[in-house]
């Protein structure tokens, strides 16, 4: 019985607490808070203000990354989990803006030296002694079977001590090396 006396007053409570807030609120305008809306032509472009860049090499979390356009090769290399305590990151120009369809490869240090002449590049050159299938594909020119071929000579005729040995690879001709000169060092 106190039990049901104990429901019924705290029910009365909160009917009067509901009462009470509707009597004090009643007299007053109510502010009306306007919703903000995007306007849906300024969602639209948001694709093509992405980038989406190959990071690789030393880094925490190699892959596929969608960035913001403008943004840095700090900034992909950032979005990979940062670099290994293994990584050369001086070799990398961190402040180079990126472009899109770009791989930003961050060596592991010993694996790279100094670019040997040609175009700069926004990363570090490439290292043909070590060099994956995967990181020799996404050269320019270069596809999975001259990748291949690549590796092939280089297990047949040891290490390459110069940039021109890739003449000696079927497939690869004075004008693909020179769009790899400045992209790969030997």
């Amino acid at each position: 019985m106190q039990h049901r006396h104990f429901l019924l007053a705290g029910l009365a409570v909160a009917v009067a607490a509901v009462l009470g807030v509707n009597v004090l609120h009643r007299g007053h305008a109510h502010a009306v808070v306007p919703v903000l809306r995007t306007a849906t032509h300024a969602r639209a472009p948001a694709a093509a203000q992405l980038v989406v860049v190959d990071v690789a090499g030393a880094v925490r979390r190699p892959g596929l990354y969608h960035l913001a356009a403008g943004t840095r090769i700090a900034d992909a290399v950032a979005a990979a989990g940062g670099a290994t305590g293994k990584a050369d990151v001086t070799l990398v120009n961190l402040a180079a803006p990126l472009a899109d369809g770009e791989q930003v490869l961050v060596p592991a240090r010993g694996v790279a030296g100094g670019a040997t002449g040609g175009a700069p590049s926004p990363t570090a050159p490439l290292d043909l002694n070590t060099a994956s299938a995967d990181q020799l594909d996404a050269l320019p020119g270069v596809g999975p079977a001259t990748a291949q071929k690549i590796i092939d000579y280089r297990q047949a005729h040891g290490p390459f001590r110069s940039i021109d040995e890739l003449e000696g690879v079927p497939g690869i001709g004075p004008s693909k090396l020179a769009q790899l000169k400045g992209l790969v060092i030997p």
